[in-house]
């Protein structure tokens, strides 16, 4: 439960930007800059806070995956929306790089500590 209400924070904070700024709750709708710094706050929340779980000696949970995927896939369906209405998504496509090169640190660190 603590590892749930850890990641949901991030969650919240970036949804409560999205309303403020946007006055929305759909971050699929938004233009380039504004979902870019939406996900940015989310994407950079949520490994904060696992970040911080890791410096707490916690496990790496099935919850952690979950909204790891959550976030991953929020960004592919915004790069698939932005390619099919033709916009530029060099920026978005970067951090989704990225983002799947920290998603395999995770999977092989937790492959590692499950072995042990």
């Amino acid at each position: 439960m603590k590892k749930l209400t850890i990641h949901s924070v991030p969650v919240g904070v970036s949804f409560m930007w999205l309303m403020t700024a946007c006055q929305t709750l759909n971050p699929i709708i938004l233009k380039g800059p504004d979902f870019l710094k939406f996900y940015l706050i989310l994407v950079l929340g949520f490994y904060a806070s696992f970040f911080s779980l890791n410096s707490l000696r916690e496990t790496i949970s099935e919850t952690t995956f979950y909204f790891t995927g959550f976030i991953f896939l929020l960004g592919i369906i915004k790069l698939v929306r932005g390619i099919m209405l033709g916009k530029p998504v060099g920026f978005l496509v970067m951090i989704l790089i990225l983002e799947c090169i920290v998603a395999v640190f995770l999977i092989m660190s937790h492959v590692n500590k499950k072995t042990k």
